[in-house]
């Protein structure tokens, strides 16, 4: 496997750990503001986060690439309502988008058959990762206002599934 394309796969590592991280600060924020639903919804996503980082640790090994670890910064804490915590989630999947983008083109540049294929899956998440935290992005901004209603939105994403 090139070099540079080790680097950045290896970088997507701590990326990913970061967002795990990031998730669980985000449920810890809405256990201790007493919203369970949106907490269960953010330590399942942290979850993901995990297995994706893991998805790359497994493929690095597997195409004999040493796996570098690097640290992982310290996530925000506090949000000033579900909304910006959810704006932020948004923010941060857009941002991991454009990173597996740039990874696939230059798996694309340099002819990595392989790494296309892998990363082929990443691309194909993150569609689904935007559309379901901007699904509820939106949600918050049509109810903004109404407490009752996210109390029910709470509820609904406190019913969300393990994959």
């Amino acid at each position: 496997m090139d070099a540079k394309l080790a680097k950045d796969l290896n970088k997507q590592i701590n990326n990913e750990l970061f967002a795990s991280y990031l998730y669980l600060s985000m449920s810890a924020w809405f256990e201790d503001q007493n919203w369970p639903g949106f907490a269960h919804w953010m330590r399942l996503q942290a979850k993901e986060e995990l297995d994706h980082a893991m998805k790359i640790f497994d493929y690095l090994n597997d195409r004999g690439v040493a796996v570098i670890l690097d640290g992982i910064a310290a996530p925000k804490t506090t949000w000033d309502s579900p909304l910006e915590a959810f704006k932020d989630a948004l923010d941060h999947e857009k941002q991991v988008t454009k990173n597996f983008l740039d990874l696939m083109d230059l798996a694309i540049s340099l002819k990595d058959h392989a790494s296309q294929i892998f990363l082929q899956w990443f691309v194909t998440e993150q569609v689904e990762e935007e559309k379901s935290t901007g699904d509820v992005v939106a949600m918050l901004e049509k109810i903004r206002g109404s407490v009752g209603a996210v109390f029910q939105l709470d509820r609904q994403l406190g019913k969300r599934e393990d994959d």
